[in-house]
């Protein structure tokens, strides 16, 4: 049985990494990070995604990344841009993506499974430096230097990156061609309790501005 770990946040983009792993013959384990996020929205979606792509098991972890702060998503007086910003923004949530990584590397080693899938994108993306093909490389070195499966293991882990080259259209696109329902996915940065976005947001431009290039009607409800 091949087995991967897939993080899932919510999203389309991770919506669309979890439906290219099952494609592709994995069996998934879906990990969720409750890490401090402003609004509980995306962790309803993570949930919503991992059953409607049939998950094997959906797991949600919990760090406090609230703690360390910096970021306009994990503390609620730094308020979250509504206008292209020059620069890493200020949405960067510090370490995020190699914590949660790390949780998927430690989920993967007790479950033998070789892969982990994240939807991280280096084209129609926000800036942050964790979503770059050198820092996904750079992991995964230290996933094999830092594990006894890496030491002792036969198969290498691997840290699988479907989307980094596509744009947001073409992500789209591939997901609805593997049956994904974006209408469960909730992007923006700062959703309601509903899931409906702000759409002045990184987040929202980037999602609304994929679904008009792709030429498909965005599901995306909206509170204002």
């Amino acid at each position: 049985m091949k087995r991967a770990v897939v993080l899932v946040s919510g999203g389309l983009d991770s919506a669309t990494t979890l439906a290219i792993a099952r494609e592709q013959g994995f069996t998934c384990y879906a990990l969720s990070v409750d890490y401090g996020q402003r609004h509980r929205a995306e962790l309803d979606a993570a949930a919503r995604v991992a059953a409607a792509l049939k998950a094997a098991e959906h797991r949600t972890m919990r760090v406090d990344l609230g703690g360390i702060g910096g970021s306009a998503l994990t503390d609620s007086s730094i308020a979250v841009p509504e206008s292209p910003q020059s620069g890493i923004p200020v949405t960067y949530v510090p370490a995020r993506n190699t914590v949660m990584l790390s949780l998927a590397l430690g989920w993967a080693e007790v479950l033998e499974a070789s892969q982990i899938f994240i939807g991280v994108n280096a084209v129609d993306y926000s800036g942050y430096p964790d979503c770059r093909p050198a820092f996904v490389a750079a992991f995964e070195r230290v996933a094999n230097l830092a594990t006894r499966t890496g030491i002792e293991g036969t198969q290498a882990f691997k840290i699988t990156t479907p989307l980094i080259d596509l744009s947001k259209a073409q992500i789209i696109r591939r997901g609805m061609d593997l049956g994904v329902d974006f209408g469960v996915t909730v992007s923006c940065y700062q959703a309601d309790d509903a899931g409906r976005a702000c759409g002045h947001c990184d987040a929202c431009r980037l999602r609304r501005d994929g679904f008009a290039a792709a030429a498909v009607a965005d599901p995306t409800r909206y509170f204002r």
